[in-house]
């Protein structure tokens, strides 16, 4: 996805295999970061299960894309 169509979504979270394009990183990267290192993820996510879910708003706030 890219941040145009991040910001036409009508999506309320993201999945990591929805932001790793705009980020240049792997899914599965953000994922294991994101368990390991919470620190280090400078947006809101949260996980449901092995889910990982990131609100959209707060993600296109973190990448500078007024909503």
């Amino acid at each position: 996805m890219t941040l145009s169509e991040m910001r036409q979504s009508d999506k309320a979270f993201f999945t990591p295999g929805d932001i790793c394009g705009v980020l240049g990183s792997n899914p599965q990267t953000i994922r294991v970061t994101a368990r390991q290192r919470p620190d280090l993820i400078g947006y809101e996510f949260t996980f449901s299960g092995n889910r990982m879910k990131i609100p959209r708003i707060p993600f296109l706030r973190f990448m500078g894309v007024a909503e």
